[in-house]
């Protein structure tokens, strides 16, 4: 679904990503983990075309889309969901999923925009809210509303960026469901997450970046239990895993 081949981003003199590769597969849930400053969200711009590699080649669903920018990624069907959600806030939350659909593919009709918004406000346990103006809903709410944003755009990928930050812990778990859910629906899913219980009760593979470079790729059990990895956490195996 996904591939990156030796991925670099500079800036000026920071080496923000460094020879990062990795290949996502069909129905896959994938995290990219690692500490504050690893480079893990500048990898995502480079994924969806916010930012052009320095070097590497990216393909997406075996087309390379290195130099593409970010709506023929979206077309292609790659699509995000942002750590700080930004909604058009006066429009209504059926409003701003309907302005996704009409994005996501071109051609679409309006009718059929507002039919597709409708089904995954239900999916995503928004209907009861469709006629709310999205500035009144909750964070969690917000956050549904961002996974059902970048559905509308009818993607083959999703990427997540730390969207369960903020969150409670029962309401992150509702979060767990919901992107479960979209695995179930065919849609492959690669997130970024700093709550290590998330990802592991998520992930199918996870891969784990420090200072710009992947240092493990694995399981969550793998890479919790490399030497390398809770070294760069400055935690303990014992915390990883609990």
């Amino acid at each position: 679904m996904l591939r990156a081949d030796g991925l670099s981003k500079r800036f000026g003199g920071l080496l923000a990503v460094q020879n990062v590769s990795f290949t996502q597969f069909a129905g896959e849930i994938l995290a990219v983990i690692g500490p504050n400053g690893a480079g893990k969200t500048t990898l995502l711009n480079l994924l969806s075309g916010v930012y052009q590699p320095t070097s590497g080649r990216l393909h997406l669903l075996g087309q390379d889309v290195t130099s593409s920018p970010i709506e023929h990624r979206c077309h292609l069907g790659l699509g995000r969901a942002f750590q700080i959600v930004r909604p058009f806030p006066e429009m209504t939350v059926h409003e701003n999923v309907t302005v996704g659909a009409l994005f996501g593919t071109p051609g679409t009709t309006l009718p059929a925009a507002r039919e597709l918004a409708y089904d995954l406000l239900d999916r995503t346990g928004l209907a009861a809210h469709a006629d709310k103006a999205a500035h009144e809903l909750t964070l969690l709410q917000d956050k549904r509303l961002e996974v059902a944003r970048a559905l509308a755009t009818r993607p083959q990928v999703l990427l997540l960026d730390e969207v369960m930050a903020g969150l409670r812990p029962a309401e992150a778990q509702e979060a767990v469901a919901l992107v479960r859910s979209v695995r179930d629906s065919g849609v492959s899913v690669l997130f970024i997450e700093h709550i290590m219980p998330v990802v592991r009760d998520l992930a199918d593979r996870v891969v784990v970046m420090d200072q710009g470079q992947v240092i493990a790729e694995g399981t969550y059990r793998e890479v919790t239990s490399n030497p390398q990895v809770v070294s760069a956490y400055l935690g303990t195996e014992a915390e990883l895993h609990a």
